[in-house]
């Protein structure tokens, strides 16, 4: 094998002595390594070993971000956790956080047979109706028994700050989004509606919430579905998830959804969207197969409008600045005025 391959990424030599005494299955060096696609930033490889066991590794990028590698820990710790769960995930098998074997943290993890609902679909998949509206009903299933998960007996009491959850929402974004102005030539934040929503998250808070394990950024991009059969094969990308109410993510997976009313100005992240149970069909499936409550749903789906809307505003302000491509900043930036036309709708709607 090439040691110089992937551009020093990985350390050979040490990595193939941690394998040796690690608990990666399988037995013999590895022999051959794949780059994986995926991620928006961290790196993916798939290991075989001399048997012929694979196994995958995530690292964080080339140029580390200040808590690379305490994301890292905290993706093997959620992983590690999830263990006989019943939740679809990739199966954890070890991390390293000693710098001198590649001079990062790092952890390997099971090899998940699927493939991402991005695009061009494969197989069944691109001509069966019924297994198309399956990928609401396995997201909104597995989203379900990620919040049944007893966080406490999983051991991630302490894996987020879980009093007055509620409460931090709206004042935490919008302190995020105030702090952009500090950013050159942002100044104040040109999006309609955003007082109001923030205002009406506020006011309309929920008197109570249910704490659980969330993913965070729980979307198509970051689910795998198995090529056999309709049905959600594992979760990927940890790295946002932490402890707060599980609608949440179920909220944020609706955001992909598009549908007859809704504003102007935001493509399809799927094609075969369109022919998908509505939202509310998902919300309802949530709620029967969850036992939740749904009546406050509504204010989970309007703070995941706010908060996906102020964290792509970020790129738009850095972009201003010339921190990030112009160009991506104002594809962003529209879509940020598309998800508070959304969240303004969807308040005076309810």
């Amino acid at each position: 094998m090439d040691l110089n391959h992937f551009d020093g990424l990985l350390q050979w030599e040490a990595l193939q002595l941690w394998i040796e005494t690690s608990d990666v299955p399988g037995s013999g060096a590895v022999m051959a390594v794949e780059q994986l696609t995926g991620g928006s930033q961290n790196n993916i490889f798939k290991l075989t070993r001399a048997d012929g066991t694979l196994s995958v590794l995530r690292r964080p990028p080339r140029h580390l971000r200040a808590k690379s590698n305490d994301t890292m820990l905290r993706e093997a710790r959620v992983l590690s956790a999830l263990r006989g769960s019943g939740v679809p995930h990739p199966e954890f098998f070890d991390v390293c956080a000693e710098l001198d074997v590649i001079g990062t943290t790092f952890y390997v993890m099971g090899a998940i047979d699927g493939f991402t609902p991005m695009g061009t679909l494969p197989g069944q998949y691109a001509t069966d109706s019924h297994w198309q509206r399956r990928f609401g009903e396995e997201l909104v299933e597995g989203a379900a028994k990620l919040g049944a998960v007893d966080y406490v007996r999983a051991g991630l009491a302490d894996f987020g700050k879980a009093e007055q959850w509620v409460e931090r929402q709206a004042p935490r974004w919008r302190a995020h989004l105030e702090s952009y102005s500090q950013l050159a030539g942002y100044g104040k934040p040109d999006i309609p509606n955003v007082d109001r929503v923030g205002d009406w998250l506020t006011a309309n808070q929920p008197s109570s919430c249910t704490i659980g394990i969330i993913h965070g950024d729980y979307q198509f991009a970051n689910v795998m579905f198995a090529h056999d059969a309709p049905r959600l094969a594992a979760m990927v990308d940890w790295e946002l998830s932490t402890l707060g109410d599980p609608l949440l993510d179920l909220a944020w997976m609706m955001q992909a959804w598009s549908e007859p009313g809704d504003p102007e100005g935001k493509p399809s992240q799927v094609p075969w969207i369109q022919g998908q149970a509505t939202r509310a069909e998902l919300v309802a499936h949530y709620g029967a197969v969850s036992g939740r409550d749904m009546s406050d749903y509504p204010w989970y789906f309007t703070l995941a409008c706010y908060r996906l809307g102020i964290i792509l505003e970020g790129t738009h302000a850095r972009a201003i600045a010339g921190q990030a491509p112009k160009e991506f900043g104002d594809l962003l930036h529209a879509y940020t005025l598309w998800l508070f036309a959304m969240a303004n709708q969807w308040i005076t709607r309810h």
